[in-house]
C-alpha cells in the first residue's frame, strides 16, 4: 500500500512540525544498500549534489542510483531548481 504524497507531507507537519515538512516528496522502491543493509548516505548526497559517486563496489542493487537520481531531478523540476 503506498500513502499519497500530500498524506506523508501532513504526517510530518505533524509529528515534527510545519518547519520540517517538504514541499515535494518522491517514493522509490529501493535505496542503496550495502549487502550488509546499510543505507550508503554518501550515494544519496553524491546523487543529489552531481557529484562523483567514488567506489560502488559494496553497493547490493545498481539499479537503486538510477531510481534515486530519477527522483532527484522530478524533484528539482518539481521545485524549479
Amino acid at each position: 500500500m503506498s500513502i499519497p504524497q500530500k498524506e506523508i507531507i501532513q504526517i510530518v507537519r505533524d509529528n515534527i512540525g510545519p518547519i520540517a515538512a517538504p514541499k515535494v516528496v518522491e517514493v522509490v522502491k529501493m535505496l542503496p544498500k550495502t549487502r550488509s543493509g546499510k543505507i550508503m548516505r554518501r550515494i544519496l548526497k553524491g546523487v543529489y549534489e552531481s557529484k562523483d559517486l567514488g567506489d560502488l563496489s559494496t553497493i547490493e542493487d545498481g539499479a537503486s542510483i538510477e531510481e534515486i537520481s530519477s527522483a532527484i531531478n522530478l524533484m528539482k523540476s518539481e521545485l524549479g531548481k
